[in-house]
């Protein structure tokens, strides 16, 4: 997700001038209105201190090298402990599972990232040691700054394909339901989560198509943040660190299966 107030508000006052979308001109004024309130909130922000290169599991267990690839979410803003992290949370599950593994844990992802800023992440993310597993968390910030869903989808995709090709096993958490986000008011909330929805929907069949797994993170993990405002941080757009470990036990199995393949295992 977007961890800055400016690219998701910029979109909010794109779709307030869209005033198709909200039917007349009263309810383009309510989302105009809301733009500017989404301008003003103060939106988590990276923990520069943070570091996400990290060893977890006990000595001598067979070794997973994991990469988070994505926005925000592969970044862990909204909190500011390893352990809380979505990639922290993986590890530590992977580790204490039945396959026992040490999982060298790394991430390059970027807040604020597009589907389009992937291509620069796979390269990162091939440099020196090769990972196992792949994790890509993308989405968010297609739907918010309104992308057409087959061109974001389509940028995924390559990535997808340049990892597998790498012989690089991938697993994508989808765009997250961005109908449960607190920081948006309705009617707008409810806008911006269909334009989530179809997003979500192009990402599958390009990640399906370039051979990885999809994990369908709005639908496995929706209703949780709909019903619980704690697995949102404090600015009620990122996850908390109960958020992420909702997704990261939604994320587990695709994981766990995908390093059981890995030709390194």
């Amino acid at each position: 997700m977007n961890s800055t107030g400016g690219r998701l508000a910029g979109w909010l006052a794109r779709t307030a001038a869209a005033s198709l979308l909200a039917g007349t001109i009263g309810g383009a004024a309510v989302l105009a209105g809301q733009a500017v309130v989404a301008r003003s909130r103060r939106y988590a922000q990276p923990e520069l201190g943070l570091a996400l290169r990290a060893t977890v599991g006990r000595t001598g267990a067979p070794q997973l090298r994991l990469v988070l690839l994505g926005d925000s979410s592969a970044l862990g803003v909204g909190v500011d402990r390893l352990g809380d992290t979505i990639g922290g949370q993986l590890a530590e599950l992977l580790a204490e599972g039945p396959a026992g593994r040490q999982v060298r844990l790394s991430s390059v992802g970027v807040s604020g990232s597009r589907s389009t800023d992937l291509a620069t992440q796979v390269a990162r993310a091939l440099l020196g040691e090769q990972p196992d597993v792949a994790v890509i968390l993308i989405g968010a910030n297609d739907a918010t700054t309104l992308r057409r869903p087959a061109d974001a989808a389509a940028y995924l995709g390559a990535a997808v394909h340049r990892l597998r090709q790498a012989g690089v096993e991938v697993v994508v958490g989808t765009c997250p339901d961005l109908g449960a986000v607190r920081a948006i008011a309705p009617p707008l909330r409810q806008v911006v989560g269909w334009v989530g929805r179809q997003v979500g929907r192009a990402q599958t069949k390009a990640v399906l198509d370039a051979g990885g797994t999809v994990v369908d993170l709005a639908a496995e993990t929706g209703q949780v943040f709909r019903a619980d405002p704690g697995t949102f941080c404090h600015d009620g757009y990122h996850p908390s660190a109960d958020g992420y470990r909702v997704w990261a036990h939604a994320l587990l199995p695709a994981v766990a299966a995908a390093a059981a393949v890995s030709p390194r295992r």
